[in-house]
């Protein structure tokens, strides 16, 4: 029973992962490919700076819903898992394979996003505490900064911290869970780090028009 709900599991949270929101929102509403734009991901971030608001809030919706609804599949399950660490053990692995599916899409070539959106719904449904303390972290960094990579990258760095600070040691799975996101996260922010390196990331701003707008 459990390893048959864990591979049901882990195939409907990839394949949720594998919605490629950013793609179907820039094609249905533009008739644009935002990959083809911008800094090439299919994600959040660049639909804002590609398309612009209105587009970039809809797929960061539903980015972060795709996660939450990974990490929520187990309470279909509540009666027989509730309460036992198999639970959570199976929400993590669930929110992990949800952000594969979102870098990896099955849906969109295998070429998708950097899953920052979809992870954080992952976290959410896993604890709040979590996803609220990274939440805040990435805000004040990417105020200061202006960069959101580097916003979710620290944010993700200190989330093993984080989870020490209010759980505990006694939660090692979920301080793994979290250094495991943190090393998806730099592996799928590696051009972004050569780019901060060099002084060539992009800045974000809510003021700037989005790219298909400018161009015109």
């Amino acid at each position: 029973m459990e390893l048959s709900y864990l591979l049901i599991g882990l195939t409907l949270s990839y394949l949720l992962g594998s919605i490629p929101s950013a793609v179907w929102v820039g094609k249905i509403m533009f008739g644009i490919d935002v990959r083809e734009h911008g800094s090439g991901n299919a994600g959040a971030t660049n639909t804002f700076r590609v398309l612009g608001k209105r587009a970039g809030f809809i797929v960061l919706i539903l980015d972060f819903f795709k996660g939450l609804a990974a990490t929520s599949l187990l309470f279909l399950q509540e009666e027989v898992l509730s309460g036992t660490p198999e639970f959570h053990n199976y929400q993590m692995l669930f929110g992990i394979t949800v952000v594969v599916g979102h870098v990896f899409p099955l849906f969109a070539g295998f070429k998708g996003g950097k899953g920052i959106a979809s992870l954080l719904g992952a976290v959410v449904g896993i604890s709040w505490y979590l996803a609220l303390a990274c939440a805040i972290i990435f805000v004040l960094t990417v105020w200061i900064t202006k960069y959101i990579s580097l916003g979710s990258m620290i944010a993700c760095i200190l989330s093993p911290i984080v989870v020490r600070l209010i759980y505990g040691i006694n939660e090692s799975i979920f301080i793994y869970f979290c250094s495991t996101v943190a090393i998806m996260v730099l592996y799928t922010h590696r051009t972004n780090l050569k780019r901060l390196r060099a002084g060539t990331e992009a800045r974000f701003s809510f003021s700037k028009k989005p790219e298909i707008e400018s161009s015109k």
